[in-house]
Protein backbone atom coordinates (compact mmCIF):
# COMPACT_ATOMS: atom_id res chain seq x y z
CA UNK A 1 0.00 0.00 0.00
CA UNK A 2 1.26 3.50 -1.01
CA UNK A 3 2.08 6.03 1.63
CA UNK A 4 2.04 8.75 -1.16
CA UNK A 5 -1.80 10.00 0.21
CA UNK A 6 -0.44 9.95 4.06
CA UNK A 7 2.28 11.82 3.89
CA UNK A 8 0.07 14.21 1.09
CA UNK A 9 -2.44 14.29 4.11
CA UNK A 10 0.38 14.97 6.44
CA UNK A 11 2.11 18.20 5.14
CA UNK A 12 -1.40 19.37 4.18
CA UNK A 13 -2.57 19.35 8.00
CA UNK A 14 1.40 20.91 8.67
CA UNK A 15 1.09 23.37 6.62
CA UNK A 16 -2.45 24.33 7.33
CA UNK A 17 -3.15 22.96 10.98
CA UNK A 18 -6.41 25.27 11.08
CA UNK A 19 -7.95 23.54 8.42
CA UNK A 20 -10.36 21.19 9.57
CA UNK A 21 -11.14 19.78 6.03
CA UNK A 22 -6.93 18.91 5.95
CA UNK A 23 -7.91 16.65 9.27
CA UNK A 24 -11.22 15.53 7.90
CA UNK A 25 -8.59 13.89 4.97
CA UNK A 26 -5.55 12.64 6.83
CA UNK A 27 -8.89 11.20 9.19
CA UNK A 28 -10.78 9.53 6.36
CA UNK A 29 -7.70 7.71 5.08
CA UNK A 30 -6.90 6.38 8.42
CA UNK A 31 -9.97 5.11 8.87
CA UNK A 32 -10.03 3.75 5.57
CA UNK A 33 -7.19 1.72 6.60
CA UNK A 34 -8.53 0.87 9.86
CA UNK A 35 -6.05 2.68 11.61
CA UNK A 36 -8.58 3.55 14.08
CA UNK A 37 -6.59 5.56 17.04
CA UNK A 38 -4.86 7.57 14.45
CA UNK A 39 -8.42 8.27 13.11
CA UNK A 40 -9.86 9.24 15.92
CA UNK A 41 -6.63 12.36 16.33
CA UNK A 42 -7.55 13.60 13.47
CA UNK A 43 -11.18 13.67 13.19
CA UNK A 44 -11.32 15.05 16.83
CA UNK A 45 -8.96 17.67 15.52
CA UNK A 46 -11.30 18.52 12.59
CA UNK A 47 -14.37 18.51 14.94
CA UNK A 48 -12.21 20.57 17.37
CA UNK A 49 -11.81 23.12 14.68
CA UNK A 50 -14.90 22.84 13.41
CA UNK A 51 -17.93 21.74 16.03
CA UNK A 52 -20.65 21.86 13.67
CA UNK A 53 -18.73 19.81 10.51
CA UNK A 54 -21.23 16.92 9.88
CA UNK A 55 -19.50 14.60 7.35
CA UNK A 56 -16.16 14.69 10.00
CA UNK A 57 -18.54 14.17 13.36
CA UNK A 58 -19.84 10.91 11.44
CA UNK A 59 -16.55 9.91 10.59
CA UNK A 60 -15.38 9.93 14.16
CA UNK A 61 -18.55 8.02 14.88
CA UNK A 62 -17.73 5.53 12.69
CA UNK A 63 -13.64 5.36 13.90
CA UNK A 64 -15.35 5.46 17.49
CA UNK A 65 -17.69 2.08 16.61
CA UNK A 66 -14.34 0.19 14.39
CA UNK A 67 -12.54 0.97 17.69
CA UNK A 68 -14.87 -0.89 19.80
CA UNK A 69 -15.99 2.35 21.57
CA UNK A 70 -19.66 1.74 21.04
CA UNK A 71 -21.07 4.34 23.62
CA UNK A 72 -18.79 7.35 22.28
CA UNK A 73 -19.43 6.01 18.77
CA UNK A 74 -23.21 6.73 19.70
CA UNK A 75 -22.73 10.02 21.51
CA UNK A 76 -20.50 11.56 18.46
CA UNK A 77 -23.12 10.07 15.85
CA UNK A 78 -26.40 11.71 17.31
CA UNK A 79 -24.67 15.41 17.98
CA UNK A 80 -24.16 14.52 13.82
CA UNK A 81 -27.61 13.93 13.83
CA UNK A 82 -28.44 17.23 15.64
CA UNK A 83 -26.03 19.07 13.30
CA UNK A 84 -27.43 17.63 9.88
CA UNK A 85 -30.72 18.66 10.81
CA UNK A 86 -30.05 22.25 12.03
CA UNK A 87 -28.21 22.23 8.55
CA UNK A 88 -30.92 21.47 6.80
CA UNK A 89 -29.50 17.63 5.60
CA UNK A 90 -32.36 15.05 6.41
CA UNK A 91 -30.77 12.43 4.57
CA UNK A 92 -27.89 12.75 6.25
CA UNK A 93 -29.30 12.55 9.51
CA UNK A 94 -31.52 9.31 8.21
CA UNK A 95 -27.97 7.58 7.22
CA UNK A 96 -26.78 8.37 10.40
CA UNK A 97 -29.44 7.03 12.42
CA UNK A 98 -29.42 3.83 10.78
CA UNK A 99 -25.67 3.94 12.10
CA UNK A 100 -26.52 4.39 15.30
CA UNK A 101 -29.07 1.43 15.11
CA UNK A 102 -26.36 -1.26 13.92
CA UNK A 103 -24.83 0.28 17.07
CA UNK A 104 -27.46 -1.32 19.32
Amino acid sequence: MSDARLEQFKKMTAQFPDAPMAWFSLGKLHLERKDYDSAIQSLETAVRLDPKYAAALVSLGDAYAGAGRTDKAKEVLTTARDHALAQQHPSLAEEIDERIADLE
